[in-house]
């Protein structure tokens, strides 16, 4: 199925994310709160975004959330995503469908190998070799998760919020020092699986992801610009794995 205009939209385990094609180019992004009804949608979309709900254009739905999904069943114009018709090969059963567009819409416009790092509430790793063939990944929490956990299950530490400028390594303050160790744990983290990926597939592309992919491109400049020679950060590869979806031609509709 080839679509000039359409919407996508990922439905993630905190947000919804949407992004409008138009003459198959991106034209629009959006991020909301999860909706518990179709009537509730008009209340958090705004007008554009609502009138492209109304005016029926082809809704493409990626989910990680089952049970959010129920609510788009209802409209005319919804598809479900299958990425089981997506061909890369050794895809395990469990595996997200997240996961599993971000990599070939990294592969497709960025070339195999690849390997993708998606940075929403969970980090990911996720790559493919040359002959597409899913290599393996891991999973860990991502900043804000990270971040939110220390808050929650402690007693004293505070709730603290993701800034744009790097903080000190070493802090000399209960706030800094929860940054820090996050931050930096994080991004040294994404500079070995890259450093380690790249010793194995040399020639491989690196691809930066997600929501925070802007924000964790900037803490790897400022603290390891080597590497951040060898990522290119593509905040929405999802919509354009979604676009390579579509391409194929053999997507089923619920």
């Amino acid at each position: 199925m080839i679509l000039n205009n359409w919407l996508g939209l990922i439905i993630g385990n905190s947000r919804l994310h949407w992004c409008y094609f138009e003459d198959n180019k991106i034209c629009q992004t959006w991020n909301t709160l999860q909706a518990e009804s179709l009537a509730e949608l008009r209340l958090i979309l705004d007008k554009t975004l609502y009138s492209y709900i109304q005016d029926e254009i082809p809704l493409c739905i990626a989910s990680v959330v089952p049970s959010a999904t129920k609510i788009y069943l209802s409209l005319p114009q919804a598809t479900i995503i299958n990425p089981r018709v997506i061909p890369l090969q050794d895809i395990y059963p469990t595996m997200g469908v997240d996961r599993i567009l971000t990599l070939w819409g990294g592969g497709c416009n960025h070339g195999f190998p690849c390997l993708v790092v998606d940075s929403g509430t969970a980090l990911t790793f996720s790559g493919a070799d040359e002959k597409r063939k899913f290599v393996g990944g891991a999973i860990l929490p991502g900043v804000r998760l990270q971040l939110q956990t220390l808050f929650f299950n402690t007693a004293a530490l505070p709730e603290i919020e993701i800034i744009k400028e790097i903080t000190p390594r070493w802090a000399r303050n209960t706030p800094f020092a929860i940054q820090s160790g996050v931050i930096y744990t994080i991004i040294a983290g994404i500079r070995d699986f890259t450093l380690d990926w790249l010793s194995q597939y040399p020639d491989s592309q690196v691809i930066l992801t997600g929501g925070d992919a802007t924000l964790l491109g900037q803490y790897l400049k400022n603290a390891f610009p080597e590497i951040t020679e060898r990522i290119t950060i593509e905040p929405n590869l999802i919509f354009l794995g979604i676009q390579e979806y579509l391409k194929l031609g053999k997507n089923k509709t619920r």
